[in-house]
């Protein structure tokens, strides 16, 4: 949700209380092989000398801080090549400061802001850890990952300062609302993506990327099963080709792996063929023949 510099620029400024007005100050620091893989991190940039990682999470996990430690490792070795730093000299070098936000939109109630520390996990010589004990012992690594609950009416002052967040809060909010045992899962995502687009939530994103924003959902409310079965064979493939690719190059082939990966993707949660091919003619904009011969071909 935040791709656009000026998306990233209006969450730095709500965050820190600055009025920075030139998303190309932001220089995007973001490994590729670790955006939306691996460690799964959400954005990572430079700015004002501070080098920021922002990372989206549903579920609440203690472990982020080593996360933090091995992603920002990466991040400060990459940043001491790409400017020549000579780290072997008898002079001291400057790093840029570094801060990490986990923004958390999970069911459980968590508090609006809570302070994740590597430290709190190391073991003592006595294998206990440093909170649980009187001894004082002070680590040589620390890394603090910092959680902001932004769950809709969560965090309104920050909300308020940036209109993306807020509309992504609303946009998740609506989803949750519109679920139902008695409604298949794809028609009532489809059903909230069309109220927000109604209500001007982030139409920009939701008209354009409509497909590619329900399969992210669709892999959000089964990710365990996605994750063993589905990710490596048509994930990237489908989605970064499908869309990436076939839409916005008018590649057939690009466009023809979305559509079958889609297809997989609603076959296992039991939908009919019938709405598979009712949702393929209204995503893709093809013919009724067409969405069956796909049908037909998977």
């Amino acid at each position: 949700m935040f791709r656009k510099k000026e998306d990233q620029l209006s969450l730095y400024n709500a965050v820190n209380g600055t009025h920075y007005t030139d998303p190309d100050a932001l220089e995007i620091n973001t490994l590729d092989n670790v955006l939306y893989l691996g460690m799964k991190n959400d954005i990572s940039f430079l700015i004002s000398g501070t080098m920021n990682l922002y990372e989206h999470q549903s579920t609440y996990n203690p472990n982020m801080p080593i996360r933090g430690l091995m992603y920002f490792s990466k991040l400060y070795e990459k940043y001491i090549a790409e400017n020549n730093i000579d780290i072997y000299t008898n002079t001291r070098k400057e790093l840029p400061f570094p801060q990490y936000l986990v923004f958390y939109n999970g069911t459980a109630d968590e508090p609006e802001r809570m302070e994740l520390k590597l430290s709190h996990m190391f073991r003592n010589i006595a294998g206990t850890t440093p909170q649980n004990t009187d001894r004082k012992k002070e680590a040589c690594l620390e890394c603090i990952a910092t959680m902001l609950n932004i769950n809709y009416g969560h965090n309104k002052e920050l909300m308020e300062k940036c209109r993306r967040l807020k509309e992504y809060a609303i946009f998740v909010d609506t989803v949750r609302r519109n679920l139902s045992p008695d409604i298949p899962l794809h028609t009532s995502l489809m059903q909230a993506i069309d109220e927000c687009i109604e209500r001007g939530i982030m139409p920009d994103i939701l008209v354009s990327q409509k497909a590619e924003v329900i399969q992210m959902l669709l892999e959000t409310f089964d990710q365990e099963k996605h994750d063993e079965a589905m990710k490596k064979d048509w994930y990237e493939a489908g989605k970064a080709d499908g869309f990436k690719i076939g839409k916005a190059n008018g590649e057939k082939i690009g466009i023809e792996k979305g559509i079958r990966g889609l297809i997989l993707t609603l076959r296992e949660r039991s939908v009919s063929e019938e709405e598979i091919k009712n949702t393929l003619q209204e995503i893709y904009e093809i013919s009724s023949e067409d969405a069956e011969k796909y049908l037909t071909e998977s």
